[in-house]
């Protein structure tokens, strides 16, 4: 019987949310458009980026490849953005290849930190991130972000698959969030159904790490004597039960 993207999706989302609901945090987000994107970190709406790309390990590809996407770029003095840094992100499946029936990403975990809220969109509160829908490349959006501790979520709207003939495969939009910190490299995980989360290269705030201390075992302490004095007590209660006299102290 046939699968659908629908139930890809559907079990994907299962799969996320459910160990982490109790603690996971959704994070708001916003669609925007590029170049207006670029204002928040350049006063004259123009940025210069930094690319990186990660192989997602798909298996039953015949060509192309699957790949994570990593754009960075810093806020400049005078922006919304100033002192911070950028991060884009955007799962490129365009020119993969399968024959399977599927071969599909459905979502992204990145080791992010704190998520600096901005005005991306010139409009309401602040939001956490934001989706690049115009003036850009992609077709895929988000369909929920939640941050679980340090870790930040980004679950697809449609799962991203490879095509079954040359790039004819999906892509998502870039989408972004901004961090105090200054890049690093990290091993980012995305989800493919079947298979356990993949590990790809990306790059992500280099934000302090908390250590947690180790456990210490005490051992239990070996029962002690009571002392004399109780064992009189505990004797007297005794013959009380059994005379129904108390016993001359």
């Amino acid at each position: 019987m046939p699968v659908s993207r629908n139930v890809l999706l559907c079990s994907a989302v299962a799969v996320v949310m459910a160990p982490a609901a109790a603690m996971a945090a959704s994070l708001s987000v916003v669609a925007v458009s590029a170049p207006a994107i670029n204002c928040v970190f350049e006063t004259d709406c123009t940025i210069v980026v930094t690319d990186s790309v990660g192989t997602i390990p798909i298996p039953n590809l015949t060509s192309g490849v699957a790949r994570l996407q990593t754009r960075t770029f810093a806020g400049k003095a005078g922006a919304p953005a100033a002192g911070k840094t950028g991060y884009e992100y955007r799962v490129d499946l365009s020119t993969a290849v399968t024959n399977a029936e599927f071969s599909c990403v459905t979502a992204l975990a990145v080791d992010f930190g704190p998520v600096t809220k901005l005005q991306y969109d010139k409009t309401g509160p602040t939001d956490h991130v934001y989706v690049v829908t115009k003036g850009g490349l992609g077709k895929i959006g988000l369909f929920s972000v939640e941050q679980t501790g340090n870790i930040v979520t980004f679950t697809f709207n449609q799962p991203v698959c490879a095509g079954h003939s040359p790039n004819a495969g999906d892509t998502t939009f870039f989408f972004g969030l901004t961090s105090e910190f200054a890049p690093h490299a990290i091993i980012a995980k995305v989800d493919v159904p079947g298979l356990d989360p993949a590990d790809v290269k990306a790059r992500g705030p280099d934000h302090p790490r908390r250590i947690v201390p180790p456990v210490v075992q005490v051992a239990p302490s070996a029962p002690q004597a009571a002392p004399a004095s109780a064992q009189a007590s505990s004797a007297s209660r005794q013959t009380t039960d059994q005379t129904g006299t108390t016993p001359n102290r």
